[in-house]
């Protein structure tokens, strides 16, 4: 009877205690308010971990630091203290980027925050460099392209479509004997219309229209690049990804004539051929936009195509990407990371790849361009997005969301939404 008691009375207190679980957030953050430093200045990293608003105490994180995507100069493990952990980062004798990575562990659970001190990033200059036929090659590869009838085709789509857009499915010859497919959106009423190329993130994904933009009196065009339709299943795209598209952007990277981007570069200016084309164009107005990849093509397109007066990139990929050769950081997709036997870097890889790099492009933007990133991206290291950014000599202007990674906050796609919208209802791009 006693065991029978004392047993019930356990249970009471069990069923009305409270188990407290959730999610850590481990904020880490440079001492200066604007990330920014001097080269020689050191820097202090603050580490603390939250819990349901409230500090979490005792608990042990480890951290790194070191310059962003080498290996850390130092790794080290404490515990917490009221208040949070301030951690003596050290400095740079030059241009770049110092990260601190924080990892917490509580259990099953590991956590994780980054912040990312820039040290004179405005001076940080590319280690690609420009072959000194760099311009015949593309001006070779853009008189093939012109030598194709474009062949344009395309199939209105009325469940995408709005009271107000039309959308179709619309493909058009490329190089060779590929396609490109892309979504068009025309606005219904008559008239003449901006337009606006949009080109997409790595990967095989299904791709859709730019309504949006449309409604708002422009002609957009959302492109794929890897010759296949944008109609189909979304496994087929998956399938894709994993099996015969894996991996695309190292395919025959120790040829500049057969890499894989060669087609893709062309196919971005092919769009444009078919843009420029339409009868509802206004014969004036043309920008291109997007994100990761789609911002190193952004970027690419302006540079090839002089037709490009305005170009809104997000976190550009594909920027310095020899930046490893120098011990420093490089762009997506980081093919030169590795060294030595078996890697990337073979001296005709590295050569094809000055040829694809956009920092060369991005030397001969005239375009107006808005550009946007985060310090903390893993992705697409700042170091090589400034290596890009520092070279161009058209008008621009950059928007920075510190803490952000390889991402958007909603501030950043409000920004670059407003800027093309007023370009495509001013014909202007708004830069101080």
């Amino acid at each position: 009877m006693r065991r029978l008691l004392a047993a019930f009375i356990c249970a009471a207190a069990l069923a009305g205690a409270d188990v407290q679980v959730g999610r850590i957030e481990v904020l880490v953050a440079p001492d200066h308010r604007d990330w920014k430093y001097a080269p020689g200045e050191k820097v202090t990293f603050l580490v603390r971990a939250v819990r349901n608003g409230s500090d979490v105490t005792g608990a042990e994180v480890t951290y790194s630091v070191g310059p962003e995507m080498m290996p850390p100069a130092s790794t080290r493990t404490a515990a917490l203290p009221r208040g949070g952990l301030r951690i003596d980062g050290g400095t740079m004798p030059g241009p770049g980027f110092l990260r601190c990575i924080a990892r917490v562990t509580e259990g099953e659970y590991t956590y994780q925050g980054i912040a990312t001190a820039a040290f004179a990033p405005e001076k940080i200059q590319p280690v690609a460099r420009d072959p000194e036929d760099f311009d015949s090659f593309w001006t070779a590869g853009k008189e093939e392209l012109a030598k194709v009838p474009m062949d344009a085709r395309r199939t209105l789509i009325p469940e995408l479509s709005t009271a107000t857009v039309d959308v179709y499915h619309v493909s058009m010859a490329n190089t060779g004997r590929s396609r490109v497919f892309g979504m068009l959106a025309m606005p219904r009423a008559p008239g003449k219309y901006p337009a606006v190329l949009s080109v997409p993130g790595a990967g095989v994904h299904k791709i859709g229209p730019l309504t949006g933009l449309a409604e708002k009196g422009a002609i957009t065009l959302a492109i794929g690049i890897h010759g296949i339709p944008l109609t189909l299943d979304p496994a087929v795209y998956a399938a894709l990804g994993s099996g015969a598209l894996n991996g695309y952007w190292a395919y025959n990277l120790d040829s500049r004539e057969r890499y894989y981007y060669r087609r893709v570069y062309l196919g971005c200016l092919r769009a444009n051929d078919y843009l420029t084309s339409l009868p509802e164009w206004n014969g004036r107005d043309l920008a291109v936009t997007g994100g990761s990849q789609g911002g190193a093509l952004s970027i690419i397109t302006a540079g090839l195509d002089p037709r490009v007066k305005a170009l809104a990139a997000s976190y550009p990929a594909l920027s310095d990407m020899a930046g490893y050769t120098a011990d420093r950081a490089g762009g997506w997709p980081h093919v030169f990371r590795a060294a030595g036997e078996g890697s990337h870097r073979t001296p005709e890889k590295l050569a094809t790849a000055a040829y694809y790099d956009v920092v060369n492009f991005a030397r001969r933007v005239k375009a107006a361009g808005l550009y946007t990133w985060g310090y903390n991206d893993q992705t697409c290291p700042p170091t090589s997005m400034y290596a890009a950014y520092n070279v161009i000599g058209a008008p621009k202007r950059l928007v920075l969301a510190l803490e952000t990674g390889h991402n958007r906050v909603p501030e950043q796609t409000d920004t670059v939404n407003r800027w093309l919208e007023q370009y495509v209802t001013t014909g202007q791009a708004p830069l101080p």
